[in-house]
């Protein structure tokens, strides 16, 4: 049936099957080429794929009834009303202006006045030409000089012996004659240092150095670092002069500068507000191999670029021989290919290293510390986890593997090999065996990411021989670490001293060692996927491709032959795939499509469906969803005034979004801190062997339910120690990264920075902190920024339950503050990131009220009847009474237009609009998250609902009405007469040690105010009761009477 309706996508049944008879039906409906999946009791079977969670078939998803205290609702009722009285007289008198822009003081910018950089003023043209000559002729003078010096002709003397120089002129011939041209070139050829120095070099000597001007991108910092002072140096110069280089944070360029190493995202940043890179000759992407989402999305600009610039030259470098893929992308540009030298290098895979050395693989010693805790992590939370992808992908190869040829001893060892370890004990004995018996020469060893790093390197510092600093210099590279850091892998070691160095992928292409003889290679790269249909990021450690293995064995053939340690059989490296997934298939898109925008490229879809590999189109739609949710584009994917600013904020347009809330509501210290924060590395560390002091540690930051929090107070306390010059110290004590701290210190400048270019914010810092004291408001700024990143929180009677939209029940990272809680005091979490890996987690999460989420959540719709709201299309719902409904929806309105007229103005004063603000304070410190989930309601009753309150402009305690010493009794007497039990108390200290109480009668639940006793808290309980029976607008003699009415009336309805 469902086969034969072209309209229907779907066949939902919901008739009882075990999981047994959906197997036969799964297979059945697999045959028919439908999809099928089994949603708790639901069964559904579709035309296209389906998600692994569908909340519109879960009965338990979300629903929240809102509890607010009448007390608090007057207080907010009477800000409000203040607020839109003086709104509504404004308007009277101004008909034609809006009330936030009156206190704006300025006039409103254009688009292109916010946002576009003017043209500079040109000299004649005679004048400029003039000035060039010299120029040039200076260059050309000085680079003469420089290679007829006894220190330019040694280096000369080196550089000729690069395999790259002896295509000197072949490569200058074809950049001269195509505007495109792709050099493939092996690892070690000179290509990346040489072929911009031959370019600089050409125009010099033809008196053009002046106007000629070379940009050549790099995929990491340390490459674009390394490699402009390594051509400086060829070139006689200092760093800074005609070469130089800019990274995010740091740079050294002139006015002189005509070769530029930066960043791609560097580039791409200078596009913004140089559509045509005015000025620019050549363009050099290097390592288009790696196949980053930057340098994908770069080249489709750059090749709708190349029409509008004829005499622009762009070079393609890659040290792979996949140049035919990019040679049709540009329709047949030109191939050169600059072969390398390398010396032999002996391959050793894992079956041989353990034939040859003896060692014995057990299940036991190929578990290290860290894979224990990371086992420790998932085990507090998470299932037992099944098959990982790592082992599913060799399983295959190590069955159709024949070992026959190796001894009993290693067949046996291969047997009880692990594929999902690292094999840190293994790496460990290798180490310890090169040290002692084999020839000089530095060691590289490949792991998966920093945590693996920081391990291996714990580990080996505590043994004897490899520990030891006057035989073995340890060192790490990885690309979050400081400049300085990264510098000493380059550095020779003192004799006898034997380097190691501890490298993720960043060391296969992007930087050279030349002292390197040996490399371990485990195989594995720590690689972020995307799931577009379950909209969830995957971290997985994954196999590398065999050309990633290539060239990382490349690395031991340096200076002489050299010895490669592959910690896999020669099988699984066989069944590797050829090349890595490009990253634009493999991760969200959200930032990617916002630069689209940005620079005014047309459709994203449009735009993306002309990449290298286009990614798939869910994954597109899904990035465009997103960019609407969170405000930055509109319904016509056109950029909102707010996504016009987050193009200006280089970084994921959540904590964009975060650090602009921060600036407009005068808390901006704090959101500094979290936004720079989350774009390091985590500060809090947790070494396995101290990890209980490390958690005691990071405790007395973590106050509030919240990680955001908690790092503000780790750095403002590493702040205050830096003054006393005991950074280092307090670092050590708490268990923090200094080199982390640090680098949140810069990012704080630079988006500091950043955000005065907005126009957001001047100099003055005292005027945007006036809030940052206020916990409260900075949740709600968290909010603004992370969501849709919301998960519910349902306390259980010993721990608790999270839900997403996306993928239902997920879990908690083990370092996370809120990890360790039994309970949270809140319905709702906020996340920076979540990531599959067996279970999902989330990370970096920050409790938060009803009232946040939906004064600072996203989009708020009308249900099916008064007092129902709905956000993320239906999957979140609030139940409420109509007349608080009508409150938020009144309080978010006005917020909104003062938060885009802030947008619009500037310098808009906010703190005009003092009544307003008053009134949201109040409510997001003072909701006490008093309400309760409820599953699979429809409808709102009173008869069942937690917290009752009236209709806010209603509110206000008659002197004559209920209430006073006698609230007790009086309600008694109305609740009895009536025929009802007497009401009962239910009363709770607070966390300022004040006292609150819940009165409960004909199944409802009122709350009073929090008091300084139990005794008077229940007075005010009752009190609040007989406000709401009263209806807000009765007094007199005869209210008890009328009650009594109400209550008969009501006793006879639920009978």
């Amino acid at each position: 049936m469902l086969l034969h309706d072209k309209e229907k996508q779907e066949l939902v049944s919901r008739e009882k099957k075990d999981r047994h008879d959906f197997e036969h039906i799964s297979a059945l409906a697999s045959r028919m080429g439908l999809y099928s999946h089994l949603y708790a009791k639901v069964v559904v079977f579709s035309k296209v794929p389906l998600p692994n969670y569908r909340f519109d078939l879960d009965d338990k998803r979300p629903q929240r009834e809102v509890a607010l205290p009448l007390g608090l609702l007057r207080r907010v009722d009477s800000y409000l009303g203040e607020y839109l009285s003086q709104k509504s007289k404004t308007r009277e008198n101004f008909p034609d202006l809006s009330f936030s822009t009156l206190s704006s003081g300025c006039s409103i910018a254009t688009d292109e006045g916010l946002f576009e950089q003017p043209e500079p003023l040109a000299a004649s043209k005679a004048v400029m030409e003039k000035i060039l000559w010299r120029r040039s002729l200076l260059l050309r003078d000085q680079q003469q000089a420089w290679q007829e010096s006894s220190e330019g002709r040694k280096m000369l003397e080196f550089r000729q012996s690069l395999p790259a120089y002896k295509e000197k002129d072949a490569l200058l011939t074809a950049i001269s004659q195509n505007q495109v041209i792709i050099v493939s070139g092996e690892t070690g050829c000179g290509k990346t240092t040489q072929i911009p120095q031959f370019i600089l070099e050409s125009e010099i000597e033809s008196i053009r150095g002046a106007a000629c001007s070379i940009i050549c991108t790099q995929p990491r910092r340390i490459s674009a670092m390394s490699v402009s002072e390594r051509v400086a140096t060829e070139m006689g110069q200092k760093l800074g002069e005609s070469v130089g280089y800019k990274v995010r944070l740091e740079g050294m360029k002139g006015r002189d500068t005509h070769l530029l190493f930066c960043t791609t995202g560097i580039l791409l940043r200078r596009l913004l507000v140089d559509r045509n890179l005015k000025g620019v000759t050549h363009v050099i992407v290097d390592e288009i191999h790696e196949r980053g989402m930057n340098e994908d999305f770069l080249l489709i600009v750059l090749k709708e670029l190349l029409p509008r610039r004829p005499e622009l030259r762009l070079i393609l470098m890659s040290a792979t021989l996949d140049a035919d893929l990019f040679s049709s992308y540009f329709v047949g540009a030109q191939i050169m290919h600059i072969p390398g030298f390398t010396y032999p290098v002996r391959t050793h895979f894992l079956e041989n290293i353990l034939e040859i050395t003896g060692y014995r693989l057990t299940p036991y010693n190929q578990i290290d510390d860290y894979g224990q805790e990371k086992m420790w992590k998932m085990g507090k939370q998470a299932p037992r986890k099944r098959k990982s992808q790592i082992a599913s992908v060799v399983e295959d190869a190590l069955k159709a593997a024949d070992f026959k040829e190796y001894s009993h001893q290693t067949r046996e060892s291969l047997s009880c090999w692990s594929p999902d370890c690292i094999g840190f004990n293994l790496i460990e004995y290798i180490l310890c065996n090169i040290c002692e018996n084999e020839k000089p020469g530095a060691i590289l060893v490949f792991m998966t990411g920093w945590d693996d790093i920081s391990s291996l390197r714990d580990k080996m510092q505590a043994h004897p021989l490899l520990g030891d600093p006057s035989r073995v210099l340890l060192l790490a590279c990885h690309g979050s670490m400081a400049s300085s850091e990264q510098r000493l892998i380059f550095d020779e070691p003192d004799n006898g001293v034997r380097k190691i160095v501890l490298a993720t992928n960043i060391a296969e292409t992007s930087i050279t060692i030349n002292d390197v003889v040996f490399v371990i290679d485990c195989g594995k790269a720590k690689e972020t996927s995307y799931d577009a249909l379950n909209n969830t990021p995957c971290l997985l450690p994954s196999w590398i491709s065999k050309v990633s293995a290539q060239q990382r064995r490349g690395r031991a053939g340096r200076v002489q032959p050299g010895e490669c340690y592959h910690l896999y059989p020669r099988c699984v490296y066989d069944a590797f795939a050829e090349y890595q997934l490009p990253e634009i298939l493999r991760t969200p898109l959200q930032s990617l499509c916002l630069q689209i925008k940005s620079l005014k490229l047309g459709s994203i879809s449009e735009f993306l469906s002309r990449a290298l590999q286009s990614p798939e189109l869910l994954a597109v739609q899904n990035a465009i969803e997103y960019l609407k949710i969170i405000g930055a584009l509109d319904e016509k994917e056109n950029l909102t005034v707010l996504g016009r600013y987050l193009t200006m904020l280089p970084m994921e347009p959540k904590l964009g979004k975060m650090l602009i809330l921060g600036a407009i509501f005068n808390c901006l210290d704090p959101v500094l801190t979290i936004v720079a924060g989350l774009c390091v590395r985590d500060p809090f560390l947790t070494p396995f062997d101290k990890k209980d002091l490390a958690e005691a540690a990071k405790s007395q930051f973590s106050r509030d339910y919240s990680d955001h929090l908690a790092l503000v107070r780790a750095y403002d306390g590493w702040k205050d120690a830096e003054i006393d010059n005991s950074g280092y110290e307090y670092c050590w004590r708490n268990f923090l990264s200094a080199q982390s701290m640090k680098a949140i210190d810069s990012l704080r400048k630079e988006f500091f920075s950043l955000l005065k270019d907005t126009g957001l914010v001047d100099g003055n810092t005292a005027s945007y902190n006036t809030w940052s004291h206020d916990d409260y408001l900075i949740r709600a700024v968290i909010c603004y920024g992370l969501y849709p990143g919301i998960c519910s929180v349902v306390n259980n009677e010993k721990s608790f339950s999270l839900k997403t939209m996306e993928d239902g029940q997920v879990l908690l990272y083990s370092n996370s503050v809120n990890a360790r809680e039994s309970k949270i005091p809140y319905p709702w979490l906020v996340f920076n990131e979540k990531i599959k890996v067996n279970s999902v987690f989330l990370r970096d999460s920050t409790a938060v009220s009803d009232s946040v989420l939906l004064l600072f959540g996203g989009g708020i719709s009308r249900g099916d009847t008064a007092g129902h709201f709905k956000m993320l299309g239906g999957y979140l719902e609030f139940f409420m009474n109509p007349s608080i409904a009508d409150m938020y929806l009144s309080l978010r309105e006005e917020l909104d237009e003062l938060i885009q007229n802030k947008l619009l103005y500037p310098r808009m004063d906010i703190h005009t609009h003092h009544e307003l603000l008053s009134a949201v304070r109040l409510l997001v410190s003072e909701d006490g998250s008093d309400g309760r989930f409820v599953f699979g309601r429809q409808v709102l009753k009173p008869s069942k609902t937690s917290v009752i309150a009236t209709k806010p402009t209603l509110v206000s305690r008659i002197e004559s009405g209920p209430g006073g010493d006698n609230s007790k009794s009086q309600l008694q007497t109305l609740i009895t007469r009536a025929g009802y039990a007497a009401p009962t108390y239910k009363t709770k200290q607070l966390k300022n040690n004040q006292f609150r109480a819940t009165v409960e009668f004909n199944g409802m639940q009122i709350m009073g105010q929090p008091c300084n006793n139990k005794k008077s808290a229940e007075k005010d309980a009752a009190a609040e009761a007989l406000q709401w029976l009263m209806g807000g607008n009765q007094a007199g003699n005869e209210y008890i009477n009328h009650m009594s009415m109400l209550l008969k009336k009501s006793k006879k309805d639920h009978g």
